[in-house]
């Protein structure tokens, strides 16, 4: 649909066009001069560098200069971001010539260096990647970027938290980065080709070429245009060494995209003025809680998917502990959680905010019921069935006595192979933030409806536009022209309107895309955790079909390979299985954390074994740099969990983190 309904979105995004145009005509200042060196930036501020490459520095970031580099930190202070422009006969002399301009002292050993591909007018791309222990807690890594005979290379040292709170800022850094003279490739203005059986084709090639490629075992497919499905279908199997087919009606797990449906029952709810969104949350729910009082009395409908609220991903608190979780109890885990970074500062995504906004939801609209039933009957008659989305549903035992996809994991060596669901039934407490299983067919109704502006098929209207809309207006910045609004993401890189959502749980990987004002968009859902790149590398050759753009997505998929491989092989030749028996010897036989809650160690034939309660799985051994002892978790649906051997307060531990939080398992009576 391309009517007038579509002029504010259009509007807009001409807009950032002829900003982008206009702010082209005119050099950017550099980034040393000293309008720019004041503390911290008021906004996000392209700038050049004394070789002519072009930037943009994050709102809240400061910038300094220091010998020939130029030095960029994010709120903190513990972390910084380093530009150095060098000349060197390859990659690996520009970085070591950009560490000897910076810090001269520096002995980290290199862990891995990896090819990217090249792009965005860099003729090669190069990233290193630096040893670094657990315990130190940091991310290093530099980038080594050519263009001509003259090198960037960007050095980065962050703690692991601020690199996580202020992914974003990063991400806008290492992506705004361009050559000088160089201009990015732009979709604006040119039609999209018609999605006609050649570039079908196309796209199915593509799939086919990467499930080889990453050994993916299944994949479903949907292409939609003017607001109808154009293909739909399956490849592959359901599952590794079976011969049933993946089919157009084959569910998969489609996980985070379930947060789409959740904020489009939102926007029905608002509609019919059960709801606002900029009312209190707390006014609708009174019990509902954050950690920190001053941000809960902030948090407005909106904000419960819009990833904006400060609240960091803290996963590990359902993912480990979900045996007894209930839809209430992980309500009120969000009572316990503390802000990391200010109200609308930066993106950071909470899984279990986005749960609470389906759960508020539907006790709105069935305040007498149990919130996780009253939340799956509100979208089965509210949302999937309007939809003609049949077979779509929250029911793990519906789904396993139906045509469902099996998950697959990646063993130690990379392998691709069946595991079981029991990881993924972890999202049944927190369901709407992504326990939808659905369909090629059935969620490419869902798009369709998205591009027919909140039309049915037959013309009723399921939400109006002005609310189904106001879920693509972006609410903070997730990266280099990339925002999130209220459970979708939103792109313009390529000044064209594309609205999004990924997926990931154990064995699943999945997206969905659509293009309003092309009447475009695709889903894609498979079957592994390798289907990641498949997903990735899909959103780029779906845009090369339609606008017969730079073919890169080929060589994308290729370089990733590659990375893989290395990373892979890398891990593996660190890891000792079994574990060693030694090590293995010293731990305690049980351990409680009392958040997590408890973990046995099992030691039988030689292998240790972590037992979680609701899951287990064996563990390797890894000797760290700082001579500690890391356990790692090698069950394909776990594979990579770290378990670093400490004390605490004379009693032996294990300590598990992400990047912001750290949770010590220690020894039980």
């Amino acid at each position: 649909m391309r009517s007038s309904l579509l002029r504010l979105p259009c509007l807009c995004l001409a807009l950032m066009v002829m900003t982008a145009a206009a702010a082209s005509a005119e050099p950017p200042p550099l980034c040393t001069s000293k309008a720019l060196m004041e503390r911290p930036l008021a906004a996000d501020t392209d700038c050049s560098t004394e070789a002519g490459v072009t930037l943009t520095i994050p709102t809240g970031w400061t910038v300094a200069a220091q010998a020939s580099a130029l030095l960029l930190e994010p709120p903190g202070g513990d972390s910084h971001l380093v530009l150095v422009s060098v000349d060197a006969a390859d990659a690996a002399g520009a970085v070591a010539s950009a560490w000897q301009s910076y810090r001269p002292t520096e002995k980290r050993p290199l862990r891995l260096a990896l090819p990217q591909d090249a792009r965005n007018g860099w003729d090669e791309r190069h990233v290193y990647d630096y040893a670094s222990a657990p315990n130190e807690k940091l991310s290093v890594y530099a980038l080594a970027w050519r263009a001509g005979g003259r090198w960037t290379v960007t050095i980065v040292e962050a703690s692991r938290a601020t690199r996580e709170k202020y992914a974003s800022g990063f991400t806008l850094l290492q992506e705004s980065l361009q050559p000088a003279g160089f201009q990015r490739e732009t979709f604006a203005g040119k039609p999209a080709r018609p999605l006609d059986a050649e570039r079908i084709g196309l796209i199915k090639d593509f799939v086919t070429e990467q499930m080889q490629r990453f050994s993916i075992p299944g994949v479903g497919l949907s292409l939609i245009e003017g607001g109808r499905v154009v293909y739909e279908g399956g490849f592959g199997v359901r599952t590794l060494g079976k011969p049933d087919p993946v089919g157009a009606d084959t569910l998969f797990l489609a996980a985070s995209d379930t947060k789409a449906m959740t904020t489009l029952l939102l926007a029905g709810l608002v509609d019919e003025g059960k709801l606002r969104w900029d009312q209190p949350v707390t006014e609708v729910y009174p019990s509902f809680r954050l950690g920190d009082s001053e941000t809960t009395r902030q948090v407005k409908i909106r904000h419960l998917v819009c990833a904006c609220t400060g609240l960091p991903r803290q996963d590990l608190e359902w993912l480990l502990n979900y045996a007894h979780a209930t839809p209430a109890s992980s309500l009120a885990l969000l009572g316990t959680m503390q802000p990391t970074s200010r109200f609308g500062e930066v993106f950071q995504y909470s899984n279990l905010m986005a749960a609470a906004a389906g759960y508020i939801a539907a006790s709105v609209l069935h305040p007498e019921q149990e919130i996780g039933a009253a939340y799956d009957e509100a979208m089965r008659t509210r949302v999937f069935e309007p939809l003609g989305m049949s077979h779509t549903t929250f029911d793990f035992a519906r789904v396993m006595s139906s045509d469902h996809a099996t998950p697959h994991g990646v063993d130690i060596d990379g392998k691709t192979v069946p595991e079981s669901t029991d990881h993924d039934t972890s999202i049944v407490p927190v369901r709407p933030a992504g326990g939808m299983w659905t369909s090629a067919h059935d969620l490419a109704q869902y798009v369709a409806m998205e591009l027919r502006q909140g039309l049915l098929p037959d013309g009723r209207r399921l939400v109006t536009a002005e609310n189904l809309k106001e879920r693509w207006r972006p609410q903070v910045s997730s990266g280099y022209r990339e925002s999130y609004g209220i459970g979708l993401q939103v792109n313009t890189q390529r000044d064209v309107l594309i609205v999004h959502h990924g997926g990931s749980m154990p064995g699943f990987r999945s997206e969905m895309m659509f293009l309003p004002e092309q009447d475009v968009g695709l889903v894609v859902l498979t079957n592994s955790d390798t289907g990641g790149y498949l997903t990735g590398t899909l959103f780029r050759r779906f845009l090369e079909v339609l606008f017969d753009g730079k073919a890169e997505a080929t060589q994308r998929a290729a370089t990733a390979a590659t990375q893989r491989a290395a990373q892979i092989a890398k891990a593996r030749a660190q890891l000792a299985v079994p574990a060693d028996p030694l090590q293995a010897g010293k731990l305690a036989a049980r351990y409680v954390n009392p958040v997590l809650g408890e973990l046995r160690v099992e030691i039988k034939d030689g292998t240790t074994t972590f037992d979680f309660g609701a899951w287990r799985s064996a563990v390797g051994s890894r000797r760290n740099r700082d001579n500690t002892t890391s356990f790692v978790t090698i069950d394909p649906a776990a594979n990579g969990w770290q378990f670093v051997v400490d004390q605490r307060n004379g009693a032996r531990a294990l300590i598990v983190r992400d990047a912001q939080h750290e949770y010590p398992f220690v020894e039980a009576d």
